[in-house]
């Protein structure tokens, strides 16, 4: 079977290595000019932690993973006010969880992928035809390519999608913030940071902020906005949403990069009565963004990309396989999409008694018996994996 896969981010790298390992020949397609190194860290853990260990990728993954052992709010100048039980929540998961940096989740996959796997960057997608026996693309270049199926997995403001199933507006539901992440070098703010992550203790928007192996410091940034469109000017759009934030803030303001450097983004989910149509389907963001409220997009991204990849490898036809695919993941996201809908309303604190109920709940989650229970519904809900695969079930397949 072939497959082209339009979209190297971390589902169409996942699904590219797992397709490829089962035997079929597979083209990925990007429209970057190179591997992007804009991004923010993630927790990885549930149904992706299991599919990854299950494609043999784990060690690679664990080797660029940091050590979170601390993360802690902080006032305007700088004092604690309140910490998460980072540790315990490990601990109460098993150890099976990771936290990394987007782009080095994106290079272990990519430096994993087996040597058939033909990608390709600075490459469009201009055109898909559609047909009963294959699906050809017109790429920019004026070359055709066909192929078994077509998997869009090209993110949020998906190509493959609008050209298929219509356009964004059709399917995006805004949540009401935009974000925002770069890397900067301070010596100040490293030092400011020594080893935490360090998150603002403010109302209406927050910073967070990390240092890297490189001795360079990340920042990570949310922000309400009534308008969902990206601003023309993404820096000076970041300058203005926090200023006014005391501690080191303003010196890393300072130090936000020309937005071609910038990652910057609304945070939205993608909701579609359908994600395959004859020979296409849409994997991860593409047709079921969860948002960073929810989380887990990126595990989400990966087990996705396991089911697609088997079912596409087992059933006895591509119609039959995405179907399957669709009718077994779709609960899976449905439920990551509701949870973050659900915590909208608390995300982001809006009064002053907001950001103290806050503290109040961070210092109840220290106890053992609210620890656990979090513990219990996070690996619960992640490992809940009922959908089928080459052996049975998706359970067994990945180990609960």
């Amino acid at each position: 079977m072939k497959v082209v896969i339009c979209g190297a981010g971390i589902a169409g790298l996942a699904l590219a290595h797992r397709v490829a390992g089962t035997g079929g020949e597979v083209v990925v397609l990007e429209r970057a000019t190179g591997p992007r190194e804009q991004g923010y860290m993630i927790d990885f853990f549930g149904p992706g932690f299991d599919a990854a260990e299950k494609m043999g990728l784990l060690p690679a993954i664990q080797e660029a993973g940091y050590r979170v052992d601390e993360v802690c709010f902080v006032d305007q100048r700088g004092r604690r006010r309140a910490e998460v039980p980072y540790g315990l929540l490990r601990k109460a998961l098993g150890g099976r969880l990771i936290s990394l940096m987007r782009p080095d989740l994106e290079r272990v996959l990519r430096e994993s992928l087996p040597a058939t796997v033909d990608l390709r960057y600075s490459t469009t997608v201009c055109s898909i035809s559609d047909g009963p026996d294959e699906v050809v693309v017109t790429l920019d270049d004026g070359s055709l390519l066909a192929a078994d199926v077509l998997v869009g997995a090209d993110g949020l403001h998906s190509t493959v999608r609008e050209q298929v199933f219509g356009p964004e507006s059709m399917f995006v539901r805004y949540l009401g913030f935009h974000t925002a992440a770069y890397v900067f070098d301070s010596p100040e703010v490293r030092d400011a940071v020594a080893g935490r992550f360090a998150l603002t203790d403010t109302k209406n928007k927050q910073l967070g902020l990390y240092t890297l192996r490189d001795g360079r410091v990340a920042l990570f940034g949310v922000h309400p906005s009534s308008d969902p469109r990206l601003p023309d000017d993404t820096r000076a759009a970041v300058r203005k949403a926090y200023r006014g934030l005391g501690w080191v803030v303003p010196e890393a303001l300072e130090k936000c990069p020309p937005p071609h450097e910038l990652y910057y983004d609304q945070v939205a989910q993608i909701e579609m009565p359908r994600w395959s149509t004859g020979r296409v389907t849409l994997l991860g963001d593409s047709c079921c963004a969860v948002s960073l409220i929810a989380g887990q997009g990126a595990s989400l991204a990966v087990a996705g990309a396991f089911v697609l990849a088997d079912k596409l490898n087992t059933a006895p036809s591509v119609p039959a396989a995405l179907a399957d695919y669709e009718r077994m993941w779709r609960a899976q996201v449905a439920e990551k999409q509701k949870a973050a809908r659900d915590a909208v309303r608390w995300y982001m604190p809006r009064s002053t008694a907001a950001i103290w109920l806050r503290r109040v709940a961070l210092r109840l989650a220290w106890l053992p018996v609210v620890n656990r229970l979090v513990g219990r519904t996070l690996a619960g809900k992640a490992a809940s994996l009922t959908t089928e695969s080459v052996h049975g079930t998706m359970t067994s397949a990945l180990g609960r």
